[in-house]
């Protein structure tokens, strides 16, 4: 370990990309090195709509974006740097590179640049759970944590507003939410078993909300067809999503980043898996998660029934 890390607050870089869950999973990576050195800088290099949740949390002081042009120099081999990217770059103890580099092509780029100590971890999962592998870097480091919990605290202001944005809705109690969406329609319950769950939780006098993202729009049509009046989060940036389900109760959804989410700010979660391995990729939470595998893993036979008894236990 760089014994300027031992003796300072240090500074330390992610590089992380990926998709919401992606990036949830290595929460750990922020929250171990938040409790080691409290007073560390931690900058992340990844995709500001989804890193600024660390931001909001007090695990990271800034996100720079990988799609900003100038970040292509990191990826080419025989880079030509900008003064600003050295000092940038030689400003860190210490960068974890968690993005695809199967050539080691970025690391080799940032040294290049000037980096005091580079530490590799592969974003591609090899063997899961996927968060005690995303961990494994962090032993360079005598930190041998190996089954953190993703975990999303968010200050009293940014929870006020969550809560405001569901008495809008018309909720007055901490509503259960409902995702029957994914980035990926093979993923997907069917969007009318979902419908079928939300009339009777209705009628068993729980309140409920829907979640809707951009990729959800013949789960969208569904729910506007078949539940008119169902209240609906939709059009917030993640770090608002994230704070509005924290006032909630509990979450059902597909494998997806929104149910990632929902488990790392401490909801009770069950996740419906299909054809994706909920061994590598189940969520993480404070509250509980229950996984409900689909038979053989074809959503199609996952009964309206077996989810109900299993919420119903929950």
């Amino acid at each position: 370990m760089s014994e300027a890390i031992r003796t300072h607050a240090p500074r330390f870089l992610v590089l992380r990309g990926g998709a919401i869950g992606d990036f949830i999973a290595t929460l750990p990576v922020l929250q171990a090195l938040r409790t080691q050195w409290p007073a560390a800088t931690i900058e992340i290099w990844g995709y500001p709509h989804i890193a600024d949740l660390a931001v909001a949390v007090g695990l990271a002081q800034a996100v720079v974006s990988l799609d900003r042009a100038e970040m292509a120099r990191f990826f080419v081999p025989e880079p030509s740097f900008t003064d600003a990217q050295v000092a940038a770059v030689r400003s860190f103890d210490l960068i974890f590179n968690y993005l695809h580099d199967p050539v080691g092509q970025v690391r080799s780029n940032l040294l290049l640049a000037g980096a005091k100590q580079v530490l590799s971890g592969s974003p591609i999962i090899k063997r899961g759970p996927a968060v005690p592998f995303l961990l494994e870097p962090l032993q360079a480091l005598a930190i041998y944590e190996t089954n953190g919990t993703p975990a999303l605290d968010f200050p009293a202001a940014l929870r006020a507003r969550g809560r405001a944005r569901l008495q809008a809705l018309g909720l007055r109690g901490r509503p259960m939410v409902v995702h029957p969406g994914s980035g990926s329609p093979t993923k997907n319950w069917p969007a009318a078993r979902f419908v079928e769950i939300l009339r009777r939780l209705q009628a068993a006098g729980r309140e409920t909300v829907a979640v809707l993202g951009e990729a959800d729009v013949a789960e969208a049509a569904v729910l506007a067809r078949e539940l008119p009046k169902m209240p609906v989060l939709a059009g917030l940036t993640l770090t608002e999503l994230a704070a509005t389900l924290a006032e909630c109760g509990a979450f059902l959804g597909n494998d997806s980043g929104i149910a990632h989410l929902a488990a790392a700010v401490g909801l009770p979660t069950t996740a419906i898996f299909g054809p994706s391995d909920a061994d590598v990729w189940a969520p993480r939470g404070r509250g509980g998660v229950t996984v409900l595998r689909a038979p053989e893993k074809e959503l199609e036979r996952l009964t309206v029934a077996a989810v109900w008894a299993t919420l119903a236990q929950a």
